[in-house]
């Protein structure tokens, strides 16, 4: 039984002193693979140098709207770059956030359409962040879908209606810790998504599942948040592994484990 966390920002400083470690733990409970995603120009290098030296993880390439406001010239040719290394599986993070005031909107959809656009030309996901932007998000890859975009709403916290567009729109969900807190209000979300269209993720460091919330979260977390689908679904823990960890290798295009025995541990 083999879960893949799908969205774990293992570059963040929170990580620099035991990533190894947190690896070896996460391997232990079941997480063979782990995707990285960028955030900045500047994490798409550290994503993709973790992905170089550790077996089992893959780097993105994107900035995150938070990042948007100042994008120097050539930025788009840089996430081009990255995005064409070997270990890069998708363009990411990117997305629309109206919570906090990082980067004006007008900048946020700016680059939200470049980098669409960029993961149509070459053919691979994207990874979406969404705060408190439903319909001007969905509106963008609605602009952008031509049959072929395909990616993870990341994180989701919306409403049963907004999860039926974004399936609607060809696209898979994500969902994290957040579905074992108490207040939590996804039950019904996660109720509803077809098997072939859900995904597991931490979102390490953080939104840490219970019992462990508060805490730096890992990719070790991985089957807390399954055994909460599992409940919520009327479904085995195993099916669980079974379902998620095929979409994702379908998504992402991730290499067939069976493939990899006699390899090295940089091979895929």
């Amino acid at each position: 039984m083999e879960f893949i966390d799908t969205h774990c920002h293992l570059f963040w400083d929170d990580f620099v002193e035991d990533l190894d470690a947190v690896l070896t733990r996460a391997r232990a409970a079941g997480v063979g693979r782990f995707i990285v995603p960028a955030t900045t120009l500047d994490t798409m290098r550290s994503a993709a140098d973790i992905a170089d030296r550790h077996q089992g993880v893959y780097a993105t390439a994107g900035v995150h709207p938070h990042d948007t406001a100042a994008l120097p010239d050539g930025a788009l040719e840089m996430i081009e770059e990255h995005a064409m290394r070997r270990r890069c599986v998708a363009i990411g993070e990117i997305g629309l956030d109206y919570y906090y005031d990082y980067s004006p909107k007008e900048r946020q959809w700016e680059a939200l359409h470049a980098q669409l656009a960029l993961a149509r030309r070459l053919d691979l996901p994207v990874i979406l962040h969404n705060r408190e932007s439903d319909d001007d998000l969905l509106a963008i890859c609605a602009e952008h879908q031509d049959g072929a975009l395909r990616g993870q709403f990341h994180c989701f916290s919306s409403s049963p209606a907004y999860a039926e567009r974004v399936l609607a729109l060809g696209f898979h969900i994500s969902f994290t810790g957040n579905v074992t807190y108490k207040k939590s209000t996804l039950s019904d979300v996660l109720a509803r998504v077809p098997d072939d269209r859900i995904l597991l993720e931490t979102d390490a460091p953080f939104m840490a599942p219970v019992p462990h919330r508060g805490t730096r979260n890992e990719p070790e977390r991985i089957p807390l948040i399954a055994a909460k689908f599992a409940e919520l679904r009327g479904c085995s823990l195993a099916h669980v592994a079974e379902v998620t960890t095929r979409n994702a290798v379908e998504l992402f295009r991730l290499p067939d484990l069976t493939q990899r025995v006699g390899h090295d541990a940089t091979s895929g």
